[in-house]
């Protein structure tokens, strides 16, 4: 095979003749994209308020620094690899270079699964909330399913034709964002708040881990359970580890995927502690859990912006938090297709390489992957559509809410806990994966704190998070936990894993020269085989 200068064909490696387009974006725009795939706003807006009023209360920036800490230490064995393997696929290369090819199809699939998810159950989000907005400042009146559909397809556009143009769409949504969210945030921080500042019940990572309290500070909540507020807080960090596949488009891989990695969990951190800080300071420890558990939570922010910045604001934030769902489903679009892809590449038939696994001859952008991604989607939002109120009733069946609500509580929350499950899975893996790449494979000499005691820690954490999620699975779905998607969440994981695993061992052994292949599509800058 003939290659160029960056790509060197070995043995056992399956190598495209065009592939992603190889310096198209630099440190700026990889953060960016990854920052975007953790949409700041959104995961202030919607996740805060769960752990205020059904979670560890004004505990939650504690809960935040606590999750601060264990993805930092988890993302130190996760930049370590990136070091060496620069792949589009991440998870999925990195789980095959460090446990083997069949670990690594299987960890791929339920990554590929989780990023598309996502995208549309931020959809979900995005289309509630523009119907929303559109009517209460325009009085205008549109249906959510046909903003919905048509978000999809013009993330599909953007997607499509240049990865560069996704990431300069994707950047001037996140300035916006982080700058109105850190002007409140400032403002607050100099007027202060009602009950003061209350550091010892706010950011102490101690302080995450209490349990909301019925009657807590005065008001008319019932008791909560800090596991949910804990876990909502590490659900706000998926979608920083995407760094690693714009691998391949980033013009330094080795250097620019590891830092931009460090970065995106520590700035998030950081920024996800301190604004969930100053939201609760801002309304006051009584009207903080009170506001959050009432039929409005998002009032913990829209009522104290438009109190501390006007009105003007206001309206800003109530867009940008619409147009921060879109980005941040984009940025989900975007990893999504490229593991479809990455998967697309190495599969045994050669009319499938040439089709899911090709790229666009002119933009270089996986464009049958996205394709098939957006598919997905629409008739995963279409399907959702038909079931009408179906999902949102009480323990005795009766509907509890008006269809209007479905693409916020039921497309929103029932896709982002199978979501969130499914990449947790797959980052304790990786975390193995570290492991046995630097200790067992021995490739490569990697400090000890770097490459065993911080994966250790990393999948502990991991883990730990997974109890939290299937102890209080009913708790987190609410009036969807009987929904089925739900209910069968972890025969869904194992169901995922086993056909990855299955369908390895299948390409094992009748295709063995494409199974030697699976996950090990690489730069040959950085290319590994040992």
């Amino acid at each position: 095979m003939t290659t160029d200068h960056n790509e060197v064909a070995l043995p056992g490696d399956h190598q495209v003749n065009v592939g992603l387009r190889k310096g198209a974006i630099g440190m700026v725009s990889v953060l960016f994209m990854a920052v975007a795939n953790a949409a700041p706003i959104t995961a202030m807006s919607f996740n805060v308020p769960v752990g205020l009023g059904w979670g560890n209360g004004i505990g939650v920036p504690g809960g935040f620094l606590f999750a601060t800490i264990i993805l930092t230490i988890f993302t130190v064995g996760f930049a370590a690899m990136s070091k060496h393997i620069t792949t589009t696929g991440a998870f999925y290369g990195f789980i095959s270079h460090g446990l083997g090819q069949v670990w690594g199809m299987a960890a791929g699939l339920l990554a590929a699964l989780g990023y598309v998810l996502f995208e549309g159950t931020l959809i979900g989000g995005f289309s509630y909330f523009a119907s929303d907005t559109i009517k209460s400042m325009a009085g205008v009146s549109i249906g959510w399913l046909p903003i919905a559909i048509l978000g999809m397809l013009l993330i599909w556009v953007l997607t499509y034709f240049d990865i560069t143009l996704a990431a300069a769409v994707l950047g001037v949504t996140l300035v916006s964002e982080v700058l109105l969210l850190l002007a409140f945030g400032i403002s607050v921080l100099i007027k202060g708040g009602p009950d003061g500042f209350m550091p010892a019940d706010t950011v102490s990572p101690l302080a995450g881990f209490h349990n909301l309290e019925a009657g807590a500070h005065g008001s008319q909540v019932g008791a909560g359970v800090a596991a949910l507020g804990i876990f909502f807080a590490f659900w706000s960090w998926i979608g920083y580890e995407t760094t690693a596949v714009y691998g391949e488009e980033s013009k330094d891989p080795k250097h620019i995927v590891p830092r931009a990695t460090l970065i995106a969990v520590i700035g998030l951190g950081l920024f996800y502690t301190f604004m969930s800080w100053m939201a609760v300071v801002a309304n006051g420890a009584k009207t903080a859990v009170e506001t959050a558990a009432g039929a409005a939570p998002v009032d913990v922010w829209l009522i104290p912006v438009k109190a501390n910045l006007g009105s003007l604001p206001y309206g800003l934030y109530r867009i940008l938090l619409v147009v921060g769902s879109f980005a941040c489903a984009m940025a989900f679009h975007n990893a999504g297709s490229r593991y479809i892809y990455a998967i697309g590449r190495e599969l045994p038939s050669k009319k499938l390489r040439d089709t899911i696994g090709s790229t666009h001859p002119t933009h270089q952008s996986p464009a049958v992957a996205s394709t098939i991604a957006t598919g997905f989607n629409i008739v995963m939002v279409l399907l959702f559509a038909t079931m009408s109120t179906a999902f949102i009733t009480d323990a005795s069946g009766n509907a509890v809410s008006e269809p209007t609500l479905i693409p916020y509580q039921v497309i929103y929350t029932v896709p982002s806990l199978v979501g969130t499950a499914f990449i947790l899975v797959v980052q304790v893996l990786c975390s193995l994966a570290v492991i046995g790449y630097f200790w067992k494979k021995k490739v490569h000499q990697g400090s000890v704190l770097a490459t065993l005691v911080a994966p250790i820690i990393g999948a502990a954490g991991m883990v730990y998070v997974l109890w939290l999620l299937f102890s209080n699975l009913a708790f987190a779905a609410g009036f969807q936990s009987g929904a089925l998607m739900v209910k069968y969440l972890p025969y869904e994981i194992a169901g995922t894993l086993l056909i990855g695993l299955l369908y390895a061992y299948w390409v094992k052994a009748k295709h063995a020269d494409i199974y030697a292949e699976i996950g090990r599509t690489v730069l040959a800058e950085a290319h590994e085989r040992k």
